[in-house]
């Protein structure tokens, strides 16, 4: 696959009667990336997809999926994009393998292509056991795993999964999350969820999507960085509380910190560094010197869920302002 953009979104807006979806969007995704739109229900995900996806018009703006218009040349976009929409509209009463021949030959794939591509997306998707079986008797995993091999049978570029994980139990969703990111080795891959932890195990990079705008494009790490460039690092040490306080006290690089005993000889000692310091080399260079016994060293992160609250709250207070 070659380098350059996968997506560009420029200026894109969409209203529908009285109430604007989407407002003056603009981000690209390049070609290989895993990109989550993230936000709450109603903040313009799904509106974003259907655009890209050739299903509705944008009001304004322009949209490109591999240097094609998505208005003006739907037909090559398409070639391009497997989709899997919200509550994934599978044939319940088709059997599996029927069903990926069915939808591929509708994608415009020979005959024997469509029966290629059936037993690939089937060991890929972990559908080899149950291809006989009817969709509508298979568990909700499974049919999400139907829905996925539907969105690759044509062998797309891109991939465009809304809401993957939506209604599965744990177990399903790690599969699932699985999927995704082996997926990413080979695709572009654009996910939207308002669960967080899904962005955070499966994405590059992660849009933060609010009432039909962004508030936020970056990395996950990136974003960490956003929220606090003092990292908190906690560790729990085996030591006298005096002698603890004393070390901290006498390195420069510790801000503040909190001491918390906690079971048997350990203190937990919660300590924030000066902006733009790790502390983990400093703290373990002293408990290794003094002798100590320490049972964790960890940099405190912000999930997303911190970030987001942040991000959206700061946007609240500027209008408020």
């Amino acid at each position: 696959m070659g380098d350059g953009l996968m997506i560009q979104v420029e200026n894109l807006t969409k209203r529908y009667a009285g109430h604007t979806a989407v407002t003056d969007v603009s981000f690209n995704v390049s070609r290989g990336e895993i990109v989550g739109l993230l936000g709450p229900n109603g903040a313009g995900k799904s509106t974003i997809m259907r655009i890209l996806s050739c299903y509705m018009p944008a009001s304004a703006g322009t949209v490109r999926v591999a240097e094609h218009d998505v208005f003006t040349e739907a037909d090559e976009v398409r070639r391009r994009i497997g989709y899997m929409p919200e509550n994934n509209p599978l044939h319940r009463d088709m059997r599996v393998r029927e069903y990926l021949r069915f939808r591929g030959a509708l994608k415009g794939l020979t005959r024997n292509r469509c029966r290629e591509r059936a037993e690939i997306v089937m060991q890929q998707c972990g559908l080899a056991e149950v291809h006989r079986k009817i969709i509508g008797h298979l568990s909700k995993g499974y049919q999400q795993r139907v829905g996925l091999a539907d969105a690759l049978i044509h062998e797309p570029e891109l991939i465009i999964l809304d809401e993957p994980t939506i209604g599965l139990d744990p177990n399903q969703i790690r599969a699932v999350r699985q999927l995704i990111k082996d997926l990413g080795q080979k695709h572009t891959v654009l996910i939207s969820t308002h669960i967080l932890p899904e962005v955070e195990m499966t994405c590059n990079r992660v849009l933060i999507l609010h009432q039909g705008r962004i508030l936020a494009a970056d990395t996950t790490e990136n974003l960490q960085h956003l929220m606090s460039d003092r990292g908190q690092v906690i560790a729990e040490i085996a030591a006298p509380v005096a002698e603890l306080k004393a070390c901290w006290e006498q390195m420069p690089e510790i801000e503040h910190f909190d001491l918390a005993p906690v079971d048997g000889d350990y203190i937990r000692c919660s300590l924030t560094g000066q902006p733009g310091v790790d502390l983990r080399p400093q703290v373990f260079a002293s408990v290794c010197a003094q002798g100590w016994q320490m049972r964790e060293l960890t940099r405190s992160r912000h999930s997303l869920e911190d970030i987001f609250v942040r991000v959206t709250h700061g946007e609240k207070e500027e209008e408020a302002s």
